[in-house]
């Protein structure tokens, strides 16, 4: 099955089933209360980090460096958000993991390393060989 679709179908029965559990335990309004309230919370740290992100970005320009590092950060960012509007609880814990720097560059370490180009021992980029200068015979 897709990787997408089974996504799709998966994350609001998770969401569904938080929201009865907890919404047992506490109460509807206060379960209402709580999502409305992470959402606030979480965007208002977003706002934050997305705008540490962009000062970052920003003495990264000005040092003649590319700010590879910040675009992907400002991404996560903007992706937390999002996650962080949705109502539900499971999409606010990986909105907030996201907010904060610690795990966001676990993440980031995960995925480089997972894609990271390895090498065969004993390999290298230089290639030889011999070439001759046909112009100055």
């Amino acid at each position: 099955m897709n990787t997408l679709i089974l996504t799709i179908i998966l994350i609001p029965l998770i969401e569904i089933y938080l929201f009865i559990e907890i919404g047992g335990q506490i109460g509807a309004g206060y379960t209402i209360l709580f999502i409305l309230l992470t959402a606030v919370i979480g965007l208002y740290f977003a706002k934050l980090e997305g705008i540490n992100t962009i000062r970052s970005g920003m003495n990264q320009l000005t040092n003649n460096q590319m700010p590879i590092y910040e675009m992907i950060s400002g991404a996560a960012l903007a992706f937390a958000a999002v996650l962080l509007i949705i109502p539900g609880f499971a999409t606010d814990i990986v909105g907030f993991l996201l907010i904060i720097p610690f795990t966001r560059n676990l993440l980031f370490k995960f995925i480089t390393k997972k894609y990271e180009k390895t090498k065969v021992s004993g390999e290298d980029d230089l290639i030889e060989g011999e070439y001759e200068d046909k112009d100055k015979q």
